[in-house]
């Protein structure tokens, strides 16, 4: 039996504490000299990039979803090993840190750390037909940054030797430059791992023969040189003062989700290219010049403003000493143009091409630092960013090519927007078709029907002027001698004024609080004021959406025609009464006050304070830890005042009360009376619950609001809001920061540790450790699983059958946290410890129906899915499957330990399901076509080896298992299903109530 961890995980775990003491005393410079890390030799914790600030401030703020994932797809035909691809993968991340580096906080400010390089998984799933949305789904699947990997693999079988390969990686480690190093570097170590790992461990051609340069010595660099940008600073300063957003067009289409993308397109012929080419190279200036050019004039032609700024990406990747450097370095350049007395194409493309060329000069600049010293000046009167427009040309993306195998890029929509519009061009297009000018969108910003017109107008500026670059400009501005400072209308005025059945408009702003509006109809239709404030909501941002349409027959005006506020109906008097702050606006204040420095009133806007996006997380995540409610970056930069905050988590106070009144009314039995409440300030039989977002800690959450348990529960910020119920203290901190660990543990009478990586046994070691040291009362549990027994040579399996190997990597690290675990129990005041070790987990909630669809059983759903065969063992060969349990037993049985602690270890398993029923399931609720073939050789006995240099256990693996596992005595009537709950039915047929075919 194997129960402890061999010298080199010891040793790696102790280098992993190291940098981690390092990072707890305060310090991100390079440690000691010496290592791996890269040329100049740093290791440890170091500070991010600008860029990957950037990135990470996205990740926090909440509401970016995928739209900086990155994926990289090919379709390969001919003799594909995934094996083989999982070990140049896994010495590809050995290589580049960046690419196994997680990103922790301390104090408020973020740290990467790279970690210690792990075999890399290849996911292989069979399917057939069109795999766009497999692969969407797989794409979008969310990273953890705290945590890591960045980086996954997947390859979809269509054939014995045709195969799609997607890798997704997340934006804070590459750029596009960085794919080309990739793909170049994966093709070559591929080629090696077919060789075997020798060839792979030797002398390797090209620049792998050298050592590759590390992003994190370059972001030390750019961190060391941050007080040499102040002169391009004032530069960026002096250029952007006085510029407004672009007046994007206000559009009437159906409500979206922001950053949701649409894509039109129309086609461009060749001559129009080589027109646009010719056109650059008479006024010395490149394609994209001339695109972004073209840009402007359709903005110029749209908007009527001749002083706009446009955003295009600005590379270092000309520097000699990162041309081969992987990560994220990129930087957002704000191009102002002034398009006075611009009269034709030609002048107007020598203006930008000399704006273009100033702001490249100061490109070293980060976009963030101009941003934060802008101010409120860096946003419009809306809240709309300076930059939402942008252009490029766009090139055939690069491709995977893998020795022995032919290969075709495939494209990857995720349908998402960074910006609120983008005008591009294909310069040249992968499949050989003509190329495209193409307009996308943010379905949240325009409508198909204003996009479209834009790229109307776009496309024929390009024919025109391709053909004449005299092309005179439409509607080119007289010169005033001054530049356009024409503030735009109320985007909420804007909106109702665009409505066919508006004829008047009027928005009633009343000391920065939600405005009134007031509108006169049109003889086209009668208007609803219920329905014209729904479409407003649907298109606003809360703080800039009317707190009251009020329809008039005509407006008020005074004698010279202007409006009369004072007439309106529903307007202040003059004299308003002081306001009355109510607890959760003071401590908006008060937050307000610590962060930015000064005392605001209630109706003050964040971004006129001096609010940017890293104030923003800091202000939201100090609310948070008040408060107690979920609340995001991206919630205060939407609501931007104190009042309006305060309403948002008043809302949120009472969405929650709801939640918590409705789970303790179905738990409490019919006719007794409700539990007495336990006074806020009483926390006595405090739980901490890991993993609480998680798809057994919703299920755990639920179950001791029921029996009445306090509940601690320790939650990434991103993430909080995914908490359902009141009363639960919400402690900040991830498997990454052992500090949080700590210190949520410390104040708890009773843990249940439920958060595991899954894929990095590393971290979920040291996050053991630190639970540990911060234990010190009560019982802890600990969520284990089946797989700690390795595999022992029985098929009834008990508490008492002793761990043996060989185990999975997964298996190991929760066999060596057990023993750590136990180990401790009774020591230092500590209390009993119990490890439950768990087998799949179904239930309804997303996590849970994710790891049914992706995870080990992935290959039986993908199959039934796409109609393909599902092979399974033999009949005769006997029973084959595996052991289930429901979320909700399982949450029943983990409280229940918490209470009436066994003190060692217990199997929770609810039952088994044979493949064959299991198979059978799928294909009834999925309506497949597939059919069983129950004539699968496979191995005489299990096998499984312990994972090396990219392998893990094939689909073989999980196929041929055939041992049950004997539930705990002790644990017999919480896992018993229970009459009319779903909790404890361990039988295919519940998905469809639980959701899994949804």
């Amino acid at each position: 039996m194997t129960t402890a961890p061999d010298t080199a995980r010891e040793a790696a775990l102790l280098r992993i504490a190291r940098q981690r003491q390092a990072a707890k005393r305060g310090s991100v410079a390079p440690a000691a000299a010496g290592g791996a890390e890269g040329a100049e030799g740093t290791t440890g914790p170091a500070p991010l990039s600008a860029a990957q600030r950037r990135m990470w401030l996205m990740d926090r703020l909440g509401g970016s979803g995928a739209a900086y994932h990155v994926p990289f797809a090919a379709r390969v035909r001919g003799p594909f090993d995934p094996q083989a691809l999982g070990r140049a993968l896994t010495a590809l991340v050995r290589r580049h840190a960046v690419l196994r580096t997680r990103y922790g906080q301390r104090d408020g400010e973020p740290y990467q750390e790279a970690l210690d390089a792990v075999p890399v998984p290849v996911e292989v799933v069979t399917a057939d037909g069109d795999v766009a949305e497999l692969l969407r789904e797989a794409a979008a699947r969310p990273f953890d940054l705290a945590s890591g990997p960045v980086l996954r693999a997947l390859a979809v079988r269509h054939a014995a030797e045709d195969h799609t390969v997607l890798l997704t990686l997340h934006h804070i480690a590459i750029d596009g430059g960085s794919l080309a190093i990739v793909a170049r570097e994966l093709g070559a170590l591929y080629g090696a791992a077919l060789d075997g790992d020798e060839a792979l461990a030797g002398e390797l051609p090209g620049t792998l023969a050298t050592p590759a340069p590390q992003y994190a010595d370059y972001a030390r660099r750019e961190h060391a040189a941050v007080d040499a940008l102040e002169n391009g600073l004032e530069f960026w300063l002096g250029r952007l003062a006085g510029a407004r957003p672009v007046p994007l067009p206000a559009g009437s289409g159906a409500p979206a989700r922001r950053g949701q993308a649409a894509l039109l397109a129309e086609p461009l012929p060749p001559a129009v290219l080589e027109g646009l080419r010719a056109v650059g190279r008479e006024h010395r200036s490149t394609l994209f010049t001339v695109v972004l050019a073209a840009a402007y004039a359709a903005l110029l032609e749209q908007t009527g403003r001749t002083d706009l700024v446009l955003g295009c990406a600005g590379s270092h990747r000309d520097r000699a000493e990162i041309r081969n450097l992987v990560g994220l370095c990129v930087n957002t350049l704000p191009v102002r143009v002034d398009a006075r007395s611009t009269g034709t194409f030609g002048a107007l493309l020598d203006r930008v091409r000399d704006a273009l060329l100033e702001a490249q000069q100061h490109r070293d600049v980060p976009f963030d630092l101009i941003v934060e010293r802008l101010g409120a000046a860096a946003r419009g009167a809306g809240g709309q960013p300076l930059v939402d427009v942008t252009a490029d040309v766009l090139r055939a993306p690069t491709t995977l090519d893998l020795p022995g195998l032919a290969s075709e890029p495939v494209e990857v929509d995720l349908g998402t927007a960074k910006f609120g519009l983008g005008f591009y061009v294909e310069q040249d297009r992968s499949d050989g078709r003509p190329p495209r000018c193409l307009v996308q969108y943010d379905r949240a910003r325009l409508d198909e029907r204003t996009a479209g017109r834009l790229l109307r107008g776009f496309a024929d500026l390009l024919a025109a002027v391709a053909a004449d670059p005299g092309h005179p400009l439409a509607r080119p501005q007289p010169d005033t001698g001054a530049p356009d400072r024409t503030e735009p209308a109320h985007p909420a005025a804007q909106l109702l004024r665009d409505r066919p059945e508006v004829a008047e408009a009027f928005l009633l702003e009343i000391d920065g609080r939600p405005p009134l509006a007031y509108v006169v109809p049109s003889r086209t239709g009668s208007l609803d004021p219920m329905g014209l404030r729904a479409a407003l909501r649907s298109r606003l941002v809360p703080g800039l959406v009317p707190a009251a349409v009020t329809v008039l027959d005509v407006l008020p005006r005074t004698a010279d025609g202007a409006v009369d506020r004072g007439r309106l109906p529903g307007a202040p008097a003059a004299a308003a009464s002081a306001d009355i702050v109510g607890v959760r606006e003071q401590a908006v204040l008060d937050a307000f006050t610590e962060q930015l420095g000064r005392r605001p009133a209630l109706d003050d806007d964040f971004f006129l304070l001096g609010g940017h996006s890293l104030l923003a997380v800091q202000l939201a995540d100090r609310l948070r830890e008040r408060l107690g409610l979920p609340l995001t970056g991206l919630d205060v930069m939407e609501h931007r005042s104190p009042r309006a905050i305060a309403a948002l988590l008043d809302g949120r106070g009472e969405e929650r009360a709801a939640a918590l009144a409705a789970v303790q009314s179905a738990a409490r039995p019919a006719g007794t009376s409700p539990r007495s409440t336990r006074p806020a300030t009483t926390r006595t039989g405090t739980v901490l619950v890991t993993g609480a977002t998680g798809g057994v800690g919703a299920f755990v959450l639920r179950e001791l609001a029921a029996r009445g348990h306090p509940v601690r529960a320790l939650v990434r910020p991103e993430s909080a809001h995914l908490l359902a119920a009141d009363g639960i203290e919400l402690c900040e901190g991830d498997l990454g920061d052992p500090d949080s660990l700590r210190t949520a543990a410390a104040g708890a009478d009773a843990v249940i540790h439920a958060a595991c990586t899954f894929t990095s046994p590393e971290v979920d070691l040291a996050a053991m450790r630190a639970a540990l040291d911060g234990w010190r009362r009560g019982t802890f549990v600990f969520v284990s699983s089946v797989d700690a027994y390795g595999q022992p040579p029985v098929t009834e399996v008990t508490e008492e059958t002793a761990p043996a190997g060989p185990f999975t990597a997964y298996g190991r690290g929760k066999l060596d946290c057990e023993r750590m675990l136990l180990e401790a129990a009774g020591s230092g005041g500590r209390g009993a410890a119990d490890v439950v070790r768990v087998p799949i987990v179904w239930g309804p909630h997303a996590r849970l129906r994710d790891q049914l669809r992706w995870g080990a059983t992935g290959q039986f759903y993908q199959a039934a899915r796409n109609g393909e065969p599902i092979e399974l063992p033999a009949q005769e060969r006997g029973w084959y499957g595996a052991p289930w349990v429901h979320g909700a037993a399982l949450a029943r049985a983990l409280v229940s330990c918490v209470e009436r602690p066994t003190g060692g270890v217990v199997n929770a398993v609810g039952g088994h399901v044979d493949w064959r029923d299991f198979a059978a399931e799928l294909i009834r609720l999925l309506g497949s076509s597939s059919e069983i073939h129950a004539t699968h050789a496979g191995p005489g006995a299990d096998t499984a080896a312990e994972p090396g240099a990219g392998e893990a256990a094939g689909p073989d693996f999980l196929l041929h298992h055939r041992r049950r596992y004997r539930p705990a005595r002790a644990l017999a009537d919480e896992l018993a299903e229970r009459p009319g709950r779903t909790g404890g039915r361990c039988s295919p047929r519940c998905w469809r109530a639980d959701g899994l075919t949804g």
